[in-house]
């Protein structure tokens, strides 16, 4: 009645694997794709002392045909090449365990996975798939695999060391006081040029000076806790900030992972998590490009991301399209330097267009009339406004703004006093001249023909990208530690994801 089962079946001839490996199956688009790659400087990075190691082209392709079937452990990795028929004719029967495949991936791949990711990304270009000089970016945050409750924060770490620096000079001032003669040194600790040497030194020189004076309690109590750790402690604060490095936070767990709130927070009580902000380019939805930033913010990324993106492909994008978050000054003027064709949003890009913003500002300073020739704004009233000065102001990131003021003449009796400004005495307004200019340059490119066809596109290219990495293949928390490893696993996906995207 049945056909034969047999379990222990020998065989004469053993049956091949790649009988079993259907035509059209994505492992065989990964073998091909991989195999089609120079891996020559992945190779010669490998020495000849001791054992032989698993081939580098091997354990690239089971990582990258796991990362496309979404499994990214690397015990789970481990696990499939043992057992997935996939993964055994793929590996060639080798098994390497979950140790070799954390070591390739968090160590050996760290150099050259962007080149491997450019080179797949050619590939694409090449049989037309993707446009490469027009690209549409965007960014998300993504959890670092960090003890959310673990945390460093770089203002209380600023507050701490300054309040030590201030106990320490309430001694000095004391030992001042009461050993005058003793005191040949009168300055106070310098906050900006203080170390653990001075403090120890500091710290010395009032004990000297007290020693043989009859001082309270409570100052000699503070002195012992100065000596025994203020030293320690400076050094504990001096090594943070040197981790923080200009951040306002990181985690004890991932020293590169930053607090940042989630969209994606499920309570909605704004919690903090340490995360990477990733930003990405995309064309018909394929990654031409990554990188992976610590600060939250997406505007000063911008510039720095068309910099890697120059570097990878030896030329800059012809066409960037982005959301309101990279609308900036700087990043305007970057765009405009380089002849990039831009059409990126600027923050109130959309109030604008459903007159929202002039319905709940209508006197802003945006909606005055300005008379370029003469240098003059003009008021609701129809009063003129002239130039009083101009002044610099340096952003976060070290760009230089200038900032222009104009002042009306005569403000008193005027029947929109109080709706038009709330302050005393006549109206002034800051402007930035250059920044205006540009966001009107910003404005027509948006509202042409081609800027409403980007914009419509621009939310179903690169959106989805980051839905399908998210969503579909579940992935919304990092496996490694450290922002270059951290780089390489989002670079594997990246590679997943193109790939897929190519065996569809």
């Amino acid at each position: 009645m049945f056909k034969p089962y047999v379990q222990n079946q020998d065989f004469l001839i053993p049956p091949s694997w790649e009988d079993k490996i259907h035509k059209n199956h994505p492992v065989r688009i990964v073998d091909r794709v991989i195999e089609s790659l120079d891996l020559k400087d992945l190779y010669d990075s490998y020495n000849n002392i001791g054992p032989s190691p698993y081939d580098p082209k091997m354990l690239l392709k089971a990582i990258v045909f796991s990362y496309l079937n979404n499994v990214f452990s690397s015990r789970k990795i481990e696990n499939q090449i043992k057992s997935n028929i996939h993964f055994i004719w793929l590996c060639g029967n080798s098994e390497p365990d979950h140790n070799t495949i954390n070591r390739f991936r968090g160590k050996k791949l760290n150099e050259y996975l962007k080149n491997i990711f450019k080179e797949i990304v050619l590939m694409l270009a090449e049989q037309g798939i993707i446009n490469i000089k027009e690209i549409y970016v965007d960014g998300t945050k993504m959890e670092a695999n960090a003890n959310k409750y673990t945390f460093v924060w770089g203002k209380s770490v600023a507050k701490n060391k300054k309040k030590m620096l201030e106990r320490i000079n309430e001694l000095w001032s004391y030992a001042q006081k009461v050993a005058k003669a003793e005191m040949k040194d009168t300055a106070v600790i310098d906050y900006e040029k203080v170390s653990p040497e001075v403090i120890a030194e500091t710290i010395r020189k009032i004990e000297e000076a007290i020693k043989d004076k009859e001082i309270p309690k409570d100052i000699k109590k503070k002195l012992n806790t100065a000596k025994k750790d203020y030293p320690r402690r400076l050094a504990e604060y001096e090594a943070k900030e040197r981790i923080l490095d200009g951040r306002n936070s990181y985690s004890k767990t991932d020293h590169d992972a930053t607090f940042m709130r989630m969209k994606d927070d499920k309570m909605q009580n704004k919690e903090l998590k340490a995360a990477y902000n990733i930003q990405i380019s995309t064309n018909n939805q394929f990654i031409v490009n990554y990188d992976i930033y610590q600060n939250p913010g997406d505007t000063l990324t911008l510039p720095s991301h068309l910099e890697t993106y120059k570097d990878l492909y030896s030329f800059s994008p012809e066409i960037v399209t982005a959301d309101a978050g990279y609308g900036s000054e700087q990043n305007y003027e970057y765009l405009e330097n380089n002849k990039i064709e831009s059409y990126v949003k600027y923050n109130y890009f959309h109030q604008e267009q459903k007159g929202i913003r002039q319905r709940k500002q209508p006197f802003s300073a945006d909606y005055l009339y300005y008379n370029e020739v003469e240098d003059y704004f003009v008021c609701p009233m129809g009063q003129k406004m002239y130039n009083i000065g101009t002044s610099q102001k340096t952003n976060e990131s070290g760009y230089e703004q200038s900032i222009t003021r104009y002042q009306a003449e005569n403000c008193i009796g005027c029947p929109l006093l109080g709706a038009c400004h709330k302050a005393k005495g006549n109206r002034i307004i800051d402007v930035n001249k250059r920044l205006r200019k540009l966001k009107q340059k910003a404005r027509e490119n948006l509202l042409s023909e081609e800027g409403i066809k980007k914009r419509k596109k621009r939310s179903v290219d690169v959106e989805p990208v980051f839905g399908n990495i998210k969503q579909n293949k579940g992935f919304r928390r990092f496996m490694l530690r450290g922002s270059k490893k951290v780089t390489t696993e989002f670079g594997l996906l990246a590679i997943a994801h193109n790939l897929k995207k190519f065996c569809a």
